[in-house]
């Protein structure tokens, strides 16, 4: 299904797509599947003139068990399905792509806590992007970083305060928007069309802002 964990048969269907000469959108269209799922499975294995079906779904197995390492009796291409939809959902909420990958790995690792070399090792990509991710992130206080001293390097961790961090920025980003919006409003003249408008919108965010606040304090209150 789309969102889900490719099949080997699937895999077959790209490699004959490609032995075909059909381009990444057609071949997504015959799975039903998004584009990004097409181009990141060949990409990942051997590229269009290199992919093999078979050989594709193995190495996708010993990936699974490098990158979801798991005590007890988890399933690692359940906890890689898990990832991938919550990387879906993640990135519905605004987040751009290799962002979301990047919180998704932290909430579902056990330390909650990644190195940015572990970071780029478990979802193999370039450290250019899980840089740009944590960027983002931080920006957005989703994480924090902490230093290791065995390692000499920085660890991105992910903790119970990190979700109301979050929100407590969105109320402040809110409440920006609701000042800018009522100066915008009496810089076009209040009773104009433009300046009517922008204050409504000031209305708006200023109202949201403050329930949000209200919120963040309930929920700290009560944890």
């Amino acid at each position: 299904m789309p969102g889900g964990r490719l099949s080997q048969q699937e895999r077959r269907q790209i490699g004959d797509g490609l032995a075909e000469g059909l381009t990444y959108t057609e071949i997504a269209l015959r799975l039903n599947r998004p584009l990004s799922t097409i181009t990141r499975e060949v990409a990942r294995n051997g590229g269009p003139t290199g992919y093999q079906a078979d050989r594709a779904h193995e190495a996708t197995k010993e990936r699974a068990k490098r990158s979801h390492p798991a005590p007890g009796d988890r399933d690692p291409t359940a906890v890689s399905e898990l990832e991938e939809r919550f990387t879906g959902i993640l990135a519905a909420t605004g987040l751009s792509r290799m962002t979301a990958r990047v919180l998704a790995s932290l909430y579902l690792t056990d330390s909650g806590s990644l190195t940015a070399a572990e970071l780029t090792r478990r979802l193999q990509v370039s450290p250019a992007s899980i840089s740009k991710a944590i960027g983002e992130l931080e920006r957005q206080e989703m994480v924090r970083r902490e230093r290791d001293p065995r390692r000499r390097r920085d660890r991105y961790v992910i903790d119970a305060d990190a979700l109301f961090r979050a929100w407590v920025v969105g109320a402040r980003q809110n409440t920006l928007v609701a000042d800018f919006a009522r100066h915008g409003a009496q810089t076009l003249g209040p009773t104009s069309p433009a300046g009517m408008r922008l204050r409504e919108v000031g209305d708006f965010f200023d109202h949201l802002g403050r329930a949000m606040a209200r919120a963040a304090e309930e929920w700290r209150r009560i944890h």
